[in-house]
């Protein structure tokens, strides 16, 4: 039975409630919660205004058009989230952390992501990559990555964007990295399915649909058995791919992250219980894709705790226990 959850009541309750909480005992214990997908902005984007998490309209473009839209619609709704003031992005991020009792995976160039884990040392895990994760570009040096990840402090090998190159994550001219977080036993975090509507007509032209295949990391896997890997997203919406490759590889894990909050929220529901409901609630992993709007980490944990779906169990093993795991953080399950 899909959920039956409306998107604002989710939220609204959700904030309340933790409001109330807070105010009325401060020494409330809120359960801990690990957000394995957060980009290390400094700020956000310019020119981008509020967002309805959860829009059902992926707007057409005419190719005639001078301008095609593409990202998020902008209507009225409820909730509606807004960005950060102006230079004040990581500080509300940060804050939200503190409050929700994140502990989060936080991706991007080592000087960015610095920033964040000064900010908040022990709740940022710091993750880098070979790629910029959005757009395609050079490579890092593989001896400044593995000094990232062997003098730095570096945790997670991610985002690994090659989707946006138009390449598979099994490429031969990229597995040298690979080859380097297999020796040092770093996971690896590979975006691989959605790229938000109109991706490659409008902002990203080499994007490719087709090389976000969950089959494609086969090779790749196979080359390296010992790699642990996050296919973020969840590979959506390939969904029966995506059951197939976690079937015969049983150390790869997925984040839920991006498509929680970019689909239709009976979309998104219907995909989480697919993956769940197929034996693989232990290899789900909560995340947000983490960019522009400070309350997206809020709403999209309240999206989770309001499944229907999931035993409370399988919510706190989604939420914290199976990336726990993954990220060899903790051997006590959190309840």
């Amino acid at each position: 039975m899909p959920a039956r959850l409306q998107t604002c009541t989710v939220f609204v309750a959700f904030i309340v409630c933790s409001a109330v909480c807070f105010a009325q005992n401060t020494t409330t214990t809120v359960p801990p919660v690990i957000d394995v997908h957060v980009h290390a902005m400094e700020d956000s984007f310019p020119g981008i205004g509020p967002m309805c998490p959860n829009t059902s309209k992926f707007t057409a473009s005419d190719p005639k058009a001078k301008e095609a839209p593409f990202g998020w619609v902008q209507e009225e709704c409820t909730p509606k989230l807004y960005p950060s003031a102006k230079g004040e992005y990581v500080k509300d991020v940060i804050a939200e952390m503190k409050r929700l009792n994140v502990t989060a995976v936080v991706f991007g160039d080592p000087k960015t992501v610095k920033i964040w884990k000064d900010a908040a040392p022990d709740r940022v895990i710091p993750g880098t990559s070979f790629t910029t994760g959005m757009q395609p570009g050079g490579r890092v040096p593989i001896e400044e990555l593995r000094k990232d990840f062997t003098q730095d402090g570096f945790k997670v090998m991610g985002e690994i964007g090659l989707q946006y190159e138009g390449l598979s994550p099994s490429d031969p001219s990229v597995d040298k990295y690979f080859a380097l977080a297999e020796e040092l036993d770093i996971p690896v975090a590979i975006h691989m399915g959605t790229g938000g509507s109109g991706r490659a007509n409008i902002t990203s032209p080499k994007f490719r649909g087709s090389m976000g295949d969950p089959l494609l990391l086969e090779d790749l896997l196979a080359r390296h058995p010992k790699l642990r890997v996050q296919v973020m997203h969840a590979g959506y919406p390939m969904i029966d791919n995506m059951l197939t490759l976690l079937q015969a590889n049983s150390h790869v894990y997925v984040d839920v992250a991006g498509l929680i909050w970019s689909y239709p929220l009976k979309e998104v529901n219907r995909y989480i219980q697919r993956l769940v409901d197929a034996g693989f609630e232990d290899r789900v992993m909560f995340g947000t894709d983490q960019l522009i709007w400070p309350n997206l980490m809020s709403y999209s944990i309240s999206i989770i705790q309001n499944a229907d779906y999931l035993t409370p169990e399988q919510k706190r093993d989604i939420l914290y226990n199976n990336a726990a795991r993954f990220l060899r953080l903790d051997k006590t399950p959190a309840k």
